[in-house]
């Protein structure tokens, strides 16, 4: 019986990976076997992480503090990698933020603030580890953009968020275009509301749940763990034909 989803000996790095959506796609690689590179700027958080996986999975895991707006972070984290383990094999840019209030009163640096995080901090990611894939003939980048990059929304202001990821989806396929002939696919998925620590309160209030009713139709919002899937499907070495593409993981809110 073939695991389609086997990563065994295989590298994953994930970005924005101390807490939500990042550590889970990490735990659910480390699951099928890969090893991992955890990237976030808090090393507390990552060093507790990269304890708790390695402990749970059996496999080899490097923390390593970064700031995805900082070339030279980047680059060390590179080659910490390429350090430790010699290849890199799944990139998932996961690190983002998001500026919330209304157009009118979005300020300059609030708008480049998004811009440099969710886009340019995409891109450098990977442009540097892109670099040893391109040398290796194998990759793996998965961008984490968002169903506000495919749509707009009338739910709470976040134009510069929306700008940024985008760009994440254009870029993605920018980058499938290019790196195609190296045997490197880049995709995108495009998630929408997922319940973290962070999210819960939120999403549960009335009004949240509200919206869940009208505008989602499976008439709610992610659980824990739906969002693992697609990645494991995008970082298979089984998924060689799909490239270019962004998916939407978000209960079909962007169908309606």
């Amino acid at each position: 019986m073939k695991n389609y989803f086997d990563l065994k000996g295989q590298v994953a790095v994930v970005t924005g990976a101390s807490t939500g959506l990042g550590l889970q796609m990490a735990k659910a690689f480390a699951n099928q076997g890969a090893n991992l590179v955890l990237l976030a700027r808090r090393m507390n958080l990552l060093e507790q992480n990269a304890a708790d996986i390695s402990r749970e999975f059996g496999v080899e895991v490097l923390p390593f503090a970064c700031d995805i707006t900082d070339t030279e972070m980047v680059k060390s984290a590179v080659k910490a990698t390429m350090e430790r383990f010699g290849r890199v094999d799944i990139l998932v840019n996961n690190a983002g933020t998001g500026a919330v209030a209304p157009a009118e009163e979005i300020t300059d640096e609030q708008f480049k603030h998004e811009l440099d995080i969710d886009l340019f901090g995409t891109f450098v990611c990977a442009r540097e580890f892109g670099k040893e894939m391109i040398k290796a003939g194998y990759g793996r980048v998965i961008n984490i953009a968002s169903m506000y990059g495919l749509v707009g929304n009338m739910i709470a202001g976040s134009s510069p968020y929306h700008a940024a990821k985008g760009g994440v989806v254009n870029l993605t396929r920018a980058l499938a275009a290019e790196w195609g002939k190296y045997g490197i696919t880049v995709n995108s998925i495009c998630p929408g509301y997922f319940y973290t620590d962070l999210t819960t309160a939120t999403l549960d209030s009335d009004y949240f749940q509200a919206i869940a009713k009208r505008s989602i139709p499976l008439e709610r919002y992610g659980r824990t763990g739906e969002l693992d899937t697609c990645a494991l499907f995008l970082a298979s070495p089984s998924s060689t034909y799909v490239n270019g593409q962004n998916i939407a993981v978000d209960g079909g809110y962007t169908c309606i």
